[in-house]
Formats: structure tokens, sequence, C-alpha cells
């Protein structure tokens, strides 16, 4: 069964594979196959679940409430996020203004089926709307009882360390941050992840599989096997292509030795190097289909020895992105719409 972690300096446990519904509920998957792949999840030991209001326009959020009905709210731990726009577009439908957050938990809750979430998340940092007034609108949540603990998703360090100071003085807790992270992009290493050790926050990682490529399933010189995201025309290969070069995939085939002999497939592997870093809470998967759960699962509890560790970093050294300023360019300037 899936092992738990705390989030933060929380009370709350976590799965440490937690089930993420990005780019395949509402997308590449239809709404039954979504739906026994949640179910999936729940056999297999994953009770945390995250998504957001943008994913599939609010298509995946109502995948998600469908899937979950009938499940005693208490053994759940549902995620979502907030700051895209959604449905109509309007000068006031994005970001973190008080209205926006306000109108993206009522519609969560409601997409979700349920009368609150155990963790919201600002999706990216929003530059247009102080960010007094976005915290505040987050306390006023959890002083309601609509979320019971706040996180965010790519901010920088030093939006992360000015954010966790405003919660503070306004009583609540950030407790959480979501970036993108792998043995391929370890952009957060440098900055983001000391800073929230010091503050008492978690990484919730997605994409610790780098879209898949860590898998190995990419052979150089070939065409993407049909029906990966490499292929995916719906956004899923825009995602991938940063890690599809040449160098990078054949850096990605030496890893299949170090896997075999540490007795590993590579997407257990690829996770369980995630899960190695004490920072990270949870590493986020998905599916598009339930037996590939079967497998990534297995990475939950897995302790790679320090040779492993050093032979995937040694043989991904020269592909890999550590430069912490990736994390500067994350979140858009201006407000999307």
């Amino acid at each position: 069964m899936v092992e738990y972690r705390y989030l933060g300096n929380s009370g709350l446990k976590i799965t440490e594979i937690t089930y993420g519904n990005w780019v395949t509920h509402g997308l590449q998957v239809d709404r039954d196959k979504a739906i026994a792949t949640v179910h999936r999840a729940l056999d297999l030991g994953i009770t945390s679940f995250d998504t957001a209001d943008v994913y599939a326009n609010t298509g995946a959020e109502k995948i998600l409430g469908k899937a979950l009905k009938g499940i005693p709210r208490e053994d759940l731990e549902i995620f979502t996020k907030v700051y895209w726009p959604v449905g109509n577009r309007g000068p006031n439908n994005a970001g973190l203004s008080r209205k926006h957050i306000f109108d993206g938990i009522h519609g969560s809750l409601r997409r979700l089926k349920v009368d609150y979430v155990d963790l919201y998340q600002a999706h990216r940092f929003d530059y247009e709307t102080p960010l007094e007034e976005t915290m505040r609108a987050f306390g006023d949540i959890v002083r309601q009882g609509k979320a019971m603990y706040i996180g965010v998703s790519e901010w920088t360090a030093e939006q992360i360390r000015e954010g966790h100071a405003l919660a503070e003085e306004l009583g609540f807790q950030l407790v959480s941050n979501q970036p993108q992270y792998s043995a391929l992009w370890r952009v957060i290493e440098d900055k983001v992840v000391p800073t929230c050790e010091e503050l008492g926050m978690s990484q919730i990682v997605w994409s610790p599989m780098a879209q898949g490529v860590l898998s190995g399933k990419y052979i150089p010189g070939e065409q993407p096997p049909a029906g990966s995201r490499a292929t995916d025309d719906k956004g899923g290969a825009n995602f991938v292509k940063r890690f599809m070069d040449l160098e990078t995939l054949q850096a990605v085939q030496r890893l299949k030795p170090i896997a075999a002999e540490a007795g590993l497939s590579m997407p257990q592997m690829a996770i369980a190097w995630v899960l190695a870093n004490p920072n990270v809470a949870a590493a986020l998967v998905g599916a598009s289909r339930p037996e590939q759960l079967d497998e990534t699962v297995k990475a939950s509890g897995i302790t790679l020895d320090a040779d492993t560790v050093e032979a995937i970093n040694s043989t991904l050294a020269g592909v890999s992105n550590q430069d912490p300023q990736a994390t500067y360019s994350v979140s858009p300037r201006t407000r999307p719409i």
C-alpha cells in the first residue's frame, strides 16, 4: 500500500504517491475510463487527489467529483487550484484577486461535489494583485471552512517567503509548493527547497517522470509511440518537447541498466528519485488507463541507495536543468485572458 507523509509542518498526512488528473481527464481519456482509473488508485491505497479548475476548462474537476462520489469525505485528501481563466474570459476571471479566488473556490466546490477541499493552491503568482489581498482572501476561505490548508504552485523562493510571512500575520499557514521536479528538471533545488525547508513547507511535485521521458519509452531516432504524450496535439506534446532532444533521450536510455541493477522499472526509479528528497511530500502521477498505476505505486516506500542516486545524477549531469533562474520565468507578468 502507498505510504503517507506529512504536508509541511501541518498535521495533514497525504499519500506520497498522489493522483493528478491534469492532462488526462477531460482531454486524453474518456469519462468512464477516467473514473475507472480513479477507482483503481483508491484500490491501490492512494487517497490524495490533485486537480485544478483550469484542467480541461473545469472538466477535470467535474470528472473527479463524479469518480469520488460515495467515498467517505474523511477518507480523502482533495487538492485543487486557482489562477488561470476558466469559462467566460473577462478582466476579473483570472489571477489571485479576492473576487477571482472566491469565484474559484465556489466553482471548484460545486464541481467536486464537496463542502471543502483539503488544500487550495495559488496556481501561479499574480503580479497584478497586491499579495496582501491574495493572502487575506485565502485566510478568509480557511476561516470559513472551505479549505483546510493553503499552498502555492511554481512560486519563487522570494515569493514563497513573502507569502508565508503574510499568512502567519493573518493567522493561517502556507504548507506547500507545487513545482515541476524530476531528475531532468531540478531547478528548485538551489533556492526554493532550502527556503521551504526553513519555513516548514513541503513540495508536491508534478511531472516526476519528465512528462514520461524518464520511463525510457522514447527511443532516440525513432518516432514516439502511438498514443504517448509526445503525440498529443491537445497540449501534451508542447510540455514534453523540452526533453525530446537526442542528447537527453540517449542519456535516459543509459539509465536502463541502473534501474535493472536496482531491481526497479524506469518509472519506479524516477519516482523514487524524487521521493528521496526529504522536502518532497508527494509525487503527482497520472494515468490514461487503470493498469498503469499498478507499477508506479510500487515506488512508494522504496529507498534508493547512495550509489544508485549518484549513478542517476552522473548519467543525467549533462542534460538535467539545475538553473534556479528557471523558477523566475514561470508565472506570467500579466494575467492571462
